[in-house]
C-alpha cells in the first residue's frame, strides 16, 4: 500500500488528486484513535501521484470508461459461482475483505440486471497462510459450480496453490499477489490484475532517491514471499542508496522489534523502506518513533490500510506507501460505501474490476473454467482502476504504481 510526502508535487508535474480524492481516498483512510505513540489522531491514507517504474508521474485512467458488471441485462445462464480465496480472519484480514467487498459489489450490480443469470460468491478464509490455502483450494476445484476464482490473496498462498488451480484449469485470477515469480511457473490459468513487486519496488526506489533526494535507506523486510520479492526489486533499483550496513530481517507475527530500531537509530537513515504487513509494520512504525527515530518510513501495499493508521495512531503520520493497486474514484467509493457499510480499501476496486471481467465472461456464454481462461487470455478492456489486458504468462501489459501519504 502506497505513500508519499509530495511537497513538491506542483513543480514536478506529479499528478494533484482534486477535489473528488477526498471520497477517493475514503477508500484508503481512517481515523486513528490509537494513542500510537502520541495519543488520539485523524490521520488517513491519501492517493498523491501515479508513477511509471522510473518514479515518474503518469495520468490516471478515466474511470467513467469503466465496464459495467451490469452488462446489458439479457445475460441467461444457469445459477453460478465464483469463489474467493483470502484471508478474512486473523491479522491481516482486512485486505481479503476488501477484496470480498468489491467483488461483492459487482454481483450485486450485476444480479439485479439480470435476472435469468445469478452468480453468487462463495468465500474461502485461508488467513492468508499457505498451509491453510492448500487445505481448501482442492475443496474449490473440486465444487462443479465454482468457474472462477478470484485469489488468491497473498503471494505465499498462491505460490503453494497456483499449480492445483492450473491443472484443475480454473480461472485463477489475484487482486493482490504480486510476488514476481508467480508468473514463472508455467501455470496456464493465472492472471494478475496488478503491477508485480518488479515494477512497484524499483519505482519507489526510484522516486525516493530521485524525487525526494534520500540518499540513505535501511531495508527492513519480513519472511514472507511478498517481503523477500519486493525487498530485493527495491535493493536492486535503489543501489548504493540501500545501505546493507542496516538492513534487518524481521518475522511474520514478531511484534517485539526493539533490536531492529536499536540497530536502526545507530544507522541513522534519511528513510526506512518495510517490505511486510501491516500487522507488523503498525507497532513496527510505532516502536522506531518511541525509540526516536524520525526517519521517513516507507511500505508497500503490505500496509497500506486503513488498519495500519488505526493500529500505529499518530505514529503513522507522514509515512509513504506504495501500491500497484488504485485508489477508488468517488463514485466507485460512494457505490461501495452504500453497499458494504464501510468505504473502499486496497484491492477492492481491483477485486470488483476482476469480478466483472469473470461476470462479462459468463454473460457472453463462456460458463466453463476452459472457456473463461480463454476468455480471459484475450480480454481486453478499461476497468476503474486500469486497463485489463494480459501477455502470455498472466502478467499485465500496461503498469503503473500508485503513491500514497498519510496525513
Amino acid at each position: 500500500m502506497l505513500s508519499s510526502t509530495w511537497r513538491s508535487r506542483s513543480t514536478r508535474g506529479v499528478l494533484v488528486i482534486g477535489a473528488a480524492a477526498s471520497l477517493v481516498l475514503s477508500g484508503c483512510s481512517d481515523k486513528s484513535s490509537d494513542g500510537g505513540g502520541g495519543g488520539n489522531t485523524d490521520l488517513s491514507i491519501q492517493p498523491v501521484v501515479q508513477l511509471d517504474t522510473e518514479g515518474k508521474a503518469v495520468a490516471q485512467t478515466d474511470a467513467g470508461a469503466a465496464a459495467d458488471p451490469a452488462g446489458d441485462g439479457k445475460a441467461k445462464c444457469a445459477p453460478t459461482s465464483i469463489a474467493m480465496a483470502g484471508p478474512l480472519t486473523g491479522g491481516n484480514a482486512a485486505l481479503g475483505i476488501n477484496i470480498t467487498m468489491g467483488v461483492k459489489l459487482a454481483l450485486d450490480k450485476h444480479n439485479k440486471a439480470n435476472p435469468d443469470c445469478q452468480v453468487s460468491v462463495k468465500e474461502f478464509d485461508t488467513e492468508g497462510k499457505p498451509q491453510n490455502a492448500s487445505q481448501k483450494i482442492p475443496t474449490i476445484v473440486a465444487d462443479p459450480s465454482i468457474v472462477g476464482l478470484i485469489g488468491p490473496t497473498f503471494s505465499g498462498e498462491t505460490k503453494a496453490t497456483g499449480q492445483i488451480l492450473s491443472e484443475a484449469g480454473m480461472p485463477t485470477l489475484t487482486a493482490s499477489a504480486t510476488n514476481p515469480t508467480l508468473t514463472q511457473n508455467g501455470w496456464k490459468t493465472f492472471f494478475r490484475g496488478l503491477g508485480n513487486d518488479n515494477s512497484q519496488g524499483p519505482a519507489v526506489a526510484n522516486y525516493l532517491t530521485k524525487e525526494k533526494g534520500f540518499k540513505k535507506i535501511c531495508v527492513v523486510q519480513d519472511n514472507t514471499d511478498y517481503g523477500a520479492g519486493l525487498a530485493q526489486a527495491f535493493l536492486t533499483a535503489a543501489g548504493g542508496a540501500a545501505d546493507p550496513s542496516c538492513a534487518a530481517n524481521v518475522k511474520e507475527g514478531d511484534k517485539d522489534f526493539s533490536a531492529t530500531v536499536s540497530k536502526l537509530s545507530a544507522a541513522k537513515p534519511d528513510a526506512i523502506f518495510y517490505a511486510g504487513y501491516y500487522a507488523e509494520a503498525a507497532p513496527f512504525v510505532q516502536q522506531l518513533r518511541s525509540g526516536g527515530v524520525t526517519a521517513t518510513f516507507v511500505s508497500a501495499d503490505g500496509s497500506n490500510d486503513p488498519e495500519f493508521v488505526r493500529q500505529a495512531g499518530s505514529s503513522s503520520k507522514d509515512a509513504l506507501l506504495s501500491c500497484p493497486c488504485s485508489p477508488a474514484p468517488e463514485k466507485f467509493a460512494a457505490e461501495y460505501t452504500a453497499f458494504n457499510g464501510q468505504a473502499p480499501g486496497v484491492y477492492s476496486v481491483e477485486g470488483y474490476d476482476l469480478a466483472t471481467i469473470l461476470l462479462k465472461g459468463i454473460d457472453s456464454g463462456k460458463v466453463t473454467r476452459a472457456d473463461l481462461v480463454e476468455y480471459v487470455r484475450t480480454y481486453t478492456g478499461t476497468g476503474v482502476a486500469r486497463e485489463y489486458k494480459w501477455g502470455e504468462t498472466g502478467e499485465l501489459a500496461n503498469i503503473q504504481i500508485w503513491m500514497y501519504e498519510v496525513k
